[in-house]
């Protein structure tokens, strides 16, 4: 590690500890030139997903445009920010899980909807109203009946 004061190319690791429950590690160094410490932080880099909208423009996935998006289904609703963070963080696991570095907008939509549904039926309804561009009351109707249907009565 360079030296941030001297620039000399070597430096000695006096201490290590980890932080943020492993995620990251700070290290204590020392410059073999000229005696200064300095602190430097280690962590794994994550891979980067790229949404492809239904346009074909790609942009990175943003967790802090989902986290928004979610806040507005989530209005005066009992959810608090950490069932938010949680349900960003397992949207996002699932992407990755895909192992491929491109998804479509509607796999980040579908796997927001299953959360939801999980989490809280009116948000999950206000998201789907925007996602699924409700046109009527009749979209709106078909929905909370799939919503009130147990999974596998097809009756």
């Amino acid at each position: 590690m360079r030296c941030p004061f001297c620039r000399a190319p070597d430096s000695r690791v006096i201490d290590s500890r980890e932080l943020s429950g492993g995620d990251s590690i700070r290290r204590r160094r020392e410059c073999t030139a000229c005696g200064r410490r300095f602190t430097t932080y280690e962590r794994v880099e994550g891979a980067s997903l790229i949404v492809v909208k239904k346009d074909g423009r790609r942009q990175e996935f943003d967790p802090v445009k989902l986290r928004q998006k979610l806040r507005v289904a989530l209005t005066k609703r009992p959810v608090g920010e950490d069932a938010i963070d949680a349900l960003v963080a397992r949207v996002e696991a699932d992407l990755l899980a895909l192992g491929t570095s491109e998804v479509p907008s509607s796999a980040i939509g579908e796997a927001v909807l299953r959360e939801l549904k999980a989490l809280d039926e009116v948000a999950y309804i206000r998201f789907a109203s925007v996602y699924r561009q409700f046109q009527d009351i009749e979209d709106l109707r078909r929905e909370v009946e799939e919503l009130r249907t147990p999974p596998g009565d097809d009756a």
